[in-house]
Formats: structure tokens, C-alpha cells, sequence
């Protein structure tokens, strides 16, 4: 009988221990079949905030919010806290949805959804506050800065959270700074970014930014223009002649300069020589008038500002004066080559060119001065021979006459030169 007590004691305790496994598993069931779910959330300080507690498959069940104090703020559509910043949105089996207006950084924390099952179930909602960063404040070392000197500029983001992060853009060209981060006694971040470098003469007028990245805010940058000086750029340009430079004709250049500030001085000087006495300097601007070989040499601008100065020289060269020669009648091709400078090779084809013409031109004037003195020569032999010829005759006749005359007069008379005998002979002579 004993023995029957204890087998039915022993039957009472299994049939016990099965029914709490199966309400304990049926209350598991339960509650993961029901499922609640929070959100976190981020909101900029000022704006509005929404909480949302929803449940899956609520079998009536109460929902609840609380907040990081566990305080109910509401039970299911009653709010118990008198904070009128919360309002409900929603209340229905499945969700209790509530607002939070003009959040402050002391709203911040973990807010609880609770729901009433066996055992309860939570779920959190955590709310972080994003405070904006103020207007960025860009500053730089110094305000103009010369050529191949390094400038620093520094710009610094205040009282924001999470802290910002600041990028650098010079131009269309992004530049890495350094940045360091504090934190103030309010829980707020200030990041300061200095930037670094060299500037050139190409940095002058570019907008220098600095880009200020935080979540609560977009596009929220400030600029720097930099503004550079730097030495003057100078170029010699040959007003005329545009070609080749002869004896003879004139020659005037202009000097080209500019730089930041304004070259305050522009001179001309000749290197290893004086300028030409009679040269004209105007301003800019240099003439010589009848140029010859003299004045051949290299002349060089100079200007300068208070920077510094640079010059630019322009060696001159004269060549003989132009030749005319006569127009040969065989025909030629000539390739005629436009260029503001010749190169090296074609101006010495042109030099050799010229000294060939020289060489022609001395062989033609060479014949033409033989040809007239073996003309002169011809002709004084020829007129040597008619006064020879002319004057031997007229001796003859007189001789001729005396022969046979008995006096002087007679002779005279009897010579075939004579008066008498003047329209019977006549003798021409070519």
C-alpha cells in the first residue's frame, strides 16, 4: 500500500513538473510571438522627436512608455507626466506612437516601450540630441602674402555634437589640414584645422574654403580670398621692322611688364655698352632711327616692384643693306617660309643665300667695267691712227710741189695743196 502511495506521489510530481514546463513555454511563445520594437533616434536640438512602440501579433496587452528615468510618460493613451512637450500620435493593439517638441540636450538618453505580458517585455528607444556647430570662423596669418612664402590659414567650428569634421578646398583643389578637438564644459566640441602652404603667383583672387561636415547641418562653410604679390612678368616685343633688320632703317620695342603691385620702374640698358647716343626711351618704349652694324648687342629691359625685378633682352642684329640685282631669265621656284621667329637653319640658308647674290653681283659689275675699257682702248686706237694718217699727207704734197718750182713762191703755187690747184684735187679722208 506503501508502496502504491509512493508511485502515485511520484506520478502527482512528474504530471506537476510537465504543467509549468508547458506554461513556461507557452508564456515564451507567447511573448516572442508578439515581438515589440523601438527605434532609435536622432534629432536636432529644437526640432521634434517621435517615439514608436509597436508590438507584432498583440493579444491585448498594455503598452507603455517610459523615460530615461523610468517615469511612464504613457499608459497606453493616458500620460500620466505632465509634460506637454509629449503628445500623443497613435494608440491602437499594435503600436503607441508619441512625439517629443523642442528637444534639449537634457531629453537625451534611453526611453523605454513595455509591454505587459508574462514576464514583461522592453524595448529601448535611444534619442540623441544633435547640436549644430556655429558659423565657422576662418582667419589667416597675414593678410597679402609675396611669391614662394608660406601662409597658414586656421578656421575653427564651435559648441557642436557630435564634434564636426573640417576639409579644405583651394580653388577646385582639395588640401589636407590639421585638426585638433576639445571639449567644453557643456558637453559641446570645438575643432580647430590649421592649413599650410607655399603660394604662387596663380593663387592670387582663389577662394580658399573651409567645409564644416556634421550631421545636423549641410553646405555650411566659410571662404578666404587670397591675395598674392608677386614680381613682374616682362616681355620685349618688336614693333618694326617685322623682318629681317637692315642698315639703314629704324627699329622700336616695346617693353611688356606686369606684376602685383604694378612695376613702379622700366628701364633700358644694352649689356656690355652704352644705349646709342641718339636712341629715344619713352617710358616703355625704346627707338634707334638709321641703324648700322654698330649697334649691334643685346638690349634688356628691366622692371621691378617692390618684390623684386626681372628683365627680358632682345639681341639685335643689322644686316647689309638690301642689293638690288637684275631679274635672271631663267625661271626659279621659291618657298617662301612665314614665321614671327626663323629658325636657326633658315636664317643661315638666307645668309648664304645673300652672300651668293654679293658674289654674282661683284662678277656682273666686273664684266661690264672690262667691256667699257676694251671699247675705250679700241676707240683711242682708232682716232690715234685717223690724226696719224691726216698729217703725213698734207707734208707729202707740200714736198711734192717744191720739186719742180723754180722759187718759193713757185712752189707754193705749183704744190698740189695750193690755191690753184684746190678744185682740181680733192682728197676725203673717212
Amino acid at each position: 500500500m506503501k508502496q502504491v502511495s509512493n508511485m502515485a506521489n511520484t506520478s502527482n510530481g512528474s504530471l506537476a513538473t510537465l504543467l509549468i514546463l508547458f506554461t513556461i513555454s507557452a508564456a515564451i511563445h507567447k511573448v516572442q510571438s508578439q515581438n515589440l520594437i523601438a527605434d532609435n533616434i536622432s534629432v536636432v536640438e529644437g526640432e521634434t522627436a517621435t517615439i514608436s512602440c509597436r508590438v507584432k501579433n498583440n493579444d491585448d496587452s498594455v503598452i507603455q512608455l517610459l523615460n530615461p528615468n523610468r517615469q511612464t510618460i504613457y499608459f497606453k493613451d493616458v500620460r500620466p507626466l505632465k509634460d506637454a512637450r509629449f503628445q500623443l500620435v497613435n494608440f491602437s493593439d499594435n503600436e503607441l506612437r508619441v512625439s517629443l517638441s523642442n528637444v534639449s540636450l537634457s531629453d537625451e538618453g534611453r526611453y523605454v516601450c513595455q509591454l505587459y505580458t508574462d514576464p514583461p517585455q522592453e524595448a529601448y528607444a535611444d534619442i540623441t540630441v544633435l547640436i549644430p556647430p556655429g558659423n565657422p570662423i576662418i582667419e589667416s596669418r597675414e593678410d597679402i602674402v609675396s611669391e614662394g612664402n608660406e601662409t597658414e590659414i586656421t578656421c575653427t567650428s564651435m559648441g557642436s555634437k557630435p564634434a564636426a569634421t573640417i576639409r579644405w578646398m583651394k580653388g577646385d583643389k582639395e588640401l589636407q589640414g590639421k585638426s585638433k578637438v576639445e571639449t567644453t564644459y557643456d558637453r559641446m566640441f570645438t575643432v580647430t584645422s590649421w592649413l599650410r602652404f607655399t603660394v604662387t603667383r596663380a593663387d592670387d583672387g582663389v577662394p580658399v574654403v573651409c567645409i564644416v561636415d556634421h550631421p545636423a547641418v549641410k553646405d555650411f562653410q566659410a571662404q578666404k580670398y587670397l591675395e598674392v604679390q608677386y614680381k613682374p612678368e616682362v616681355k620685349i616685343v618688336v614693333e618694326f621692322p617685322s623682318g629681317p633688320i637692315r642698315e639703314g632703317e629704324n627699329l622700336e620695342l616695346t617693353c611688356q611688364a606686369k606684376g602685383k603691385p604694378e612695376p613702379q620702374q622700366v628701364n633700358w640698358v644694352r649689356v656690355e655698352d652704352d644705349v646709342p647716343s641718339h636712341a629715344v626711351i619713352t617710358g616703355s618704349d625704346l627707338f634707334i632711327e638709321n641703324l648700322n652694324k654698330s649697334y649691334n648687342g643685346t638690349y634688356r629691359c628691366v622692371a621691378s616692384n617692390s618684390v623684386g625685378e626681372a628683365y627680358d633682352d632682345y639681341i639685335l642684329f643689322v644686316r647689309d643693306a638690301l642689293t638690288t640685282t637684275p631679274k635672271p631669265t631663267t625661271t626659279t621656284t621659291t618657298t617662301t617660309i612665314s614665321a614671327t621667329t626663323s629658325p636657326p637653319d633658315i636664317i643661315q640658308d638666307s645668309q648664304a643665300g645673300t652672300e651668293a647674290q654679293r658674289s654674282l653681283d661683284h662678277a656682273v659689275i666686273g664684266g661690264v667695267v672690262a667691256v667699257v675699257v676694251f671699247a675705250m682702248l679700241c676707240l683711242l686706237i682708232v682716232l690715234g691712227r685717223y690724226f696719224a694718217r691726216h698729217k703725213g699727207t698734207y707734208f707729202t704734197h707740200e714736198a711734192k710741189g717744191a720739186d719742180d718750182a723754180a722759187d718759193a713762191d713757185t712752189a707754193i703755187i705749183n704744190a698740189e695743196g695750193g690755191h690753184n690747184n684746190s678744185d682740181e684735187k680733192k682728197e676725203y679722208y673717212i
